[in-house]
């Protein structure tokens, strides 16, 4: 045959039979056509019997050139890229066994079954052929058939898979020609996830199905199954490895998302945080409904442990004021709380006989200490939002307030950035937030920093001067003396004082000491500072206290600074509220003893960086 728009067959005979396909006449015989092809025998038989019209023939002219080719016993050559529309062809021209013994549709599906569905490459080239020869292919069983051949393979034993590098993966290094010793032979064992990078060129519909096909084995691993996710993500949409989507078709990756959420696993850990927030920062960026958006809040917060203050940085959707979205982050705590009741409720109701307690719930306190840090590290970063209600702030900041952690340098240091960021709070909300701060669990830093931090209220840095002089004198051997009522008040939230009776608790919080508490506050402090010197000069060079002595001479050197006991107790009209809107700031742990002795002026602000 001559490859032209008119194609014919060389022969001494005449050729008495024109067949149309599309644009292109193949001028035949009718005798070899006929005796294979049912369809074209009832075609001949009507009035115009020389010329036959088949435009809708699948795979059109280079198909029904395979087929006719066969009718006059040319050799055929079939591969994996044409044996798809051959088989289509031939079934639409009804070249069956009932036909002819050994006809086209018996010779290529011997083919499929022997060469190509035992290959892995040949079984995803047929499977995106099919793609355009839709519904027939589906019919005919050859999509069917390919995600059976993908599939079986994915899920067999690494140990029997021959397998090669994709164009995309890094060589070893002595495939690069660097090692004179490497003799070509692979050694290295066949990863568990060799087979992601080659299912990346599928469309998203056809990937759907061969994931399904491959979970329903059972045999893959769901954290393997998650890493074919990622590989497909990163490879199908641009920007995706980044968190945000480069320009594109929107209905094309709203497809794709949605479908990869569909996807996912639903065991925790199966997938990354990491990834599970690129997920959904997608989902915003692209407008999902709240369905995908909520799904995968729930995967994050279950794992919620394993993300990072990153990934928790999601910007909130169009028209919103705030820049992130915390309510996400609240629900994704809700979720990750919500394991250990309802681990609690399941262990009540199993069985009708009452039972032994099982103890706390599926979280470590390990786990719910790295959410609480998690948690104060992300309010350090949204604090700086000047939009940010504080209602938000405080209700995520009490959601982990629950949960002991030894140190609350995080929680304070995320306190401080919202009051330097917000210094129109109010005090009610000012009060709600510095008692989540535990004082006893700041370290000598963080108090040296809090002693000097203008926008915390009175009663804090009280608390603050205290505790920090009850630790240096634990350390130095001194006996704790007796709390004088003032700073009894101060610290327990008793309001017993002179004035107990006619104060509001909300201004009481913020008020500045009256005379009698001032001079009971400064006496007491004294005595206090004595007894640690005498304390420190009879233990001078034990190294047995457990406090770093470099944070204790600072904050000797603070509780001796005459000006910094004046700033805090000998105004009588002044609170933490005039002193609020400084803007210059100092990061926590900056202060040295010889700052102490020289305490800045009132217009000073310090806060932590």
């Amino acid at each position: 045959m001559v490859h032209s728009d008119v194609l014919y067959v060389v022969s001494e005979l005449a050729t008495d039979i024109t067949v149309i396909v599309g644009d292109v006449k193949f001028y035949l015989h009718k005798f070899p056509l006929l005796s294979k092809s049912a369809h074209l025998q009832k075609l001949v038989t009507g009035e115009h019997n020389d010329e036959i019209y088949i435009p809708e023939i699948p795979g059109g002219s280079a198909a029904f050139e395979i087929c006719a080719k066969f009718c006059y016993g040319m050799t055929v050559t079939l591969n994996a890229y044409n044996v798809v529309a051959a088989r289509c062809a031939a079934e639409y021209l009804g070249m069956h066994e009932t036909i002819e013994k050994g006809n086209l549709t018996y010779k290529i599906d011997v083919f499929l079954s022997s060469s190509i569905f035992r290959s892995w490459k040949d079984s995803i080239i047929v499977l995106q052929s099919t793609k355009a020869l839709m519904p027939l292919s589906e019919e005919l069983k050859l999509v069917s058939n390919c995600l059976e051949s993908i599939a079986v393979k994915a899920s067999a034993d690494i140990s029997k898979v021959d397998w090669s590098y994709t164009y995309n993966r890094k060589k070893l290094p002595e495939e690069n020609g660097n090692n004179p010793n490497w003799n070509g032979v692979r050694n290295r064992s066949v990863p568990k996830d060799w087979w992601v990078e080659d299912l990346c060129e599928l469309e998203i519909d056809v990937y759907k199905r061969v994931i399904v096909s491959i979970k329903n084995k059972g045999i893959v691993p769901n954290d393997v199954i998650g890493e074919a996710l990622k590989a497909y993500a990163y490879r199908y949409l641009p920007g995706f490895s980044k968190g945000v989507l480069q320009c594109g078709d929107p209905l094309k990756y709203q497809s794709a998302v949605s479908t990869i959420v569909w996807l996912l696993p639903a065991e925790k850990g199966s997938v990354s945080s990491s990834f599970l927030s690129k997920l959904l920062k997608a989902s915003i960026f692209l407008a999902f409904g709240d369905e995908t958006k909520d799904e995968l809040v729930r995967q994050m917060g279950q794992q919620l442990e394993e993300a990072s203050v990153s990934d928790l940085l999601i910007r909130s959707p169009e028209g919103e004021a705030m820049t992130y979205d915390v309510n996400a982050v609240q629900k994704m705590v809700e979720v990750f709380l919500l394991q250990d009741h309802n681990s609690e409720i399941e262990s009540l109701e199993e069985g009708n006989e009452i039972q032994e307690p099982r103890g706390p719930g599926i979280l470590s306190d390990a786990t719910k200490l790295m959410v609480a840090k998690l948690i104060d590290g992300y309010l350090a970063e949204v604090a700086k939002d000047p939009n940010l209600p504080s209602v938000k702030f405080i209700d995520l900041a009490e959601m982990v307030s629950g949960i002991a952690r030894p140190s609350h340098d995080g929680l304070y240091r995320a306190i401080d950035m919202y009051l330097k960021e917000h210094p129109g709070i109010g005090k009610s909300d000012k009060k709600r937030i510095c008692k989540l701060i535990d004082c006893k669990k700041l370290s000598a830093d963080a108090c040296i920093h809090a002693v000097q931090n203008e926008r915390l209220p009175l009663r804090m840095v009280v608390q603050v001067l205290f505790f920090e002089q009850v630790r240096a004198s634990a350390s130095s051997g001194c006996s704790t003396p007796d709390l004088p009522k003032a700073i009894k008040d101060l610290t327990s939230g008793s309001h017993s004082s002179s004035r107990s009776a006619t104060t509001n608790p909300e201004e009481d919080w913020d008020a500045v000491a009256m005379a009698e508490e001032l001079k009971a506050l400064k006496g007491e402090l004294a005595s206090l500072r004595l007894a640690n010197g005498r304390g420190s000069s009879e233990r001078n060079g034990d190294g047995k206290n457990g406090i770093d002595k470099a944070a204790l001479s600072k904050m000797k050197g603070l509780l001796k600074s005459k000006k910094l006991f004046t700033k805090l107790w000998s105004s009588k009209g002044g609170g933490y509220g005039e002193n609020s809107g400084s803007d210059s700031s100092e990061s926590l742990g900056s202060a040295n003893q010889e700052e102490a002795k020289s305490t800045p002026s009132r217009n000073r602000r310090h806060s932590v960086s």
